[in-house]
């Protein structure tokens, strides 16, 4: 018997494998597709993110394969520079091919001890009071005491758990791929300065290649693969030249369809990832969100299954990341009325462009965008209360070079508190030249601040609350 099975070995599944067994949970991921994906598909990972690469010590083997980018022009593709004061040591984005995201963070669940086994599809399951019997299309029945739907926008998990997805299906049709162009970078930046109300990017990808992103209008049949033509015909339409685009690395198409599940948890099952939530690619927000879904699970259900979590600490991932997604799925729906050609959202996206020439507004924007602006509800209390803490100088170098083991962590300037009981699951630093202007903080294994204070009472009390 397992403690989880995990449904989908994605980035999401892969980084929730990784943070349960960072607690010794005995977990089985279960990938439906016999090989990885072959295509090479390029996708960014935002601020935040790389903020939880670097508390895993994963950031440096991701970056050798990436390559950076300037945290700006995310919202809408509307070309404006990097705001001032966006409060992170990595207020940039990094380019990735999916397949190599998904390697990485495959092996590391798997060097942490995780099993995976591919071609393995989920048929059905059952749960019960003390567990959930997991059945596969051969066959086979396998048993946790968890299951976790991490299976992507069609998930069979959520079908069959008849959990409801509502939305809106898709309106609107964009064309996105990666091709090589027959024209220099100049060129390219002129043509895209002289475009201002149609929305479409052409951009720099890994290995010499551009992404290009550009409005399918009624280009071929929504039911066939798009064509270089289709690129190329699109591109002087808008522009008044397809930059000599060839040699495409893929090609895809994509609506505009919005759908958030009712519900994260029933019993002993859960959903993360597509199979909680889909909606358009716009700003590059959907692996991102769905390893911060995981990111925000993991320690909670390793708490569950090691025994010592709250009676209400799993009910907080719902609670903390539904909401988030429907602040996602909101500002992809902005973003997408934003590419509609028609007179009205030209003119709501000619006023937005003038208004992003606000650094506050810019900024706002992109934060969001990046996930760095998310506050969970933790009561009342300063502001940091509920944010993420960045990687601030403390005495020992990096703060996040102190989360690698996936552990809570008492920051205490005062040099006066102490963890208690706590320090099985809970570390503790004590560093009054610590970057902080509060005198102590409390921080969750996810890196939110789960309590701000010097009292060592008051901090007992939110010890109990979050660690049991």
């Amino acid at each position: 018997m397992f403690d989880v099975i995990i449904a989908g070995c994605g980035p999401t599944g892969a980084m929730l494998a990784a943070e349960l067994r960072l607690h010794d949970v005995r977990v089985l991921v279960l990938e439906k597709d016999t090989e990885p994906v072959s295509f090479v598909r390029i996708v960014g990972l935002h601020i935040r993110s790389l903020e939880l690469m670097a508390m895993r010590g994963l950031l440096e083997r991701v970056l050798e394969h990436g390559r950076k980018r300037p945290a700006a022009g995310f919202f809408a593709a509307i070309p404006k520079p990097v705001p001032d004061g966006l409060n992170s040591a990595h207020a940039y984005l990094l380019g990735i091919p999916q397949p190599v995201i998904v390697r990485l963070l495959e092996e590391h669940a798997i060097d942490l001890g995780a099993q995976v086994r591919r071609g393995c599809t989920v048929a059905g399951f059952e749960q019960d009071e003390e567990g959930v019997t997991v059945e596969l299309a051969v066959g086979e029945q396998l048993r946790a005491r968890y299951f976790v739907g991490c299976d992507g926008a069609r998930s069979t998990v959520r079908k069959h758990l008849g959990v409801g997805f509502p939305g809106e299906p898709s309106r609107t049709e964009t064309l996105m791929g990666e091709l090589e162009v027959g024209v220099s970078a100049e060129d390219i930046a002129a043509a895209v300065a002289g475009v201002s109300e149609t929305p479409f990017w052409i951009r720099p990808a890994v290995g010499g290649a551009y992404s290009v992103v550009v409005p399918a209008a009624e280009v071929s049949d929504r039911a066939e693969p798009p064509t270089l033509e289709d690129f190329q015909q699109q591109l002087r339409t808008i522009a008044g030249t397809d930059f000599g685009v060839h040699s495409p690395r893929w090609l895809s198409r994509f609506g505009d369809a919005t759908r958030l599940a009712e519900r994260y948890r029933v019993g002993r099952v859960l959903l993360a990832g597509d199979a909680a939530h889909i909606h358009p690619p716009a700003g590059g927000q959907g692996l991102n969100l769905g390893v911060q879904d995981a990111f925000n699970l993991g320690w909670k259900l390793a708490a569950q299954v090691r025994g010592w979590a709250p009676e209400t600490l799993l009910d907080t991932y719902e609670a903390e990341r539904h909401p988030v997604a429907e602040d996602v799925l909101d500002n992809t729906r902005a973003q997408m009325e934003l590419s509609v050609d028609e007179p009205g959202p030209r003119a709501v996206r000619r006023l937005l462009t003038g208004l992003m020439d606000f650094n506050e507004v810019n900024r706002y924007l992109i934060e969001k965008i990046t996930a760095i602006d998310i506050r969970y509800d933790f009561g009342e209390g300063p502001d940091l209360l509920g944010r993420r803490l960045p990687d601030i100088d403390v005495k020992q170098g990096h703060l996040y070079g102190l989360l690698h083991r996936g552990r809570g962590l008492l920051l205490d300037r005062t040099e006066r508190l102490t963890v208690g009981g706590w320090s099985d699951r809970v570390d503790y630093l004590a560093d009054p030249t610590a970057a902080l202007n509060v005198p102590c903080a409390l921080l969750r294994p996810d890196g939110h601040v789960a309590w701000i204070g010097d009292d060592q009472q008051d901090l007992d009390a939110h010890l109990s609350r979050w660690f049991g």
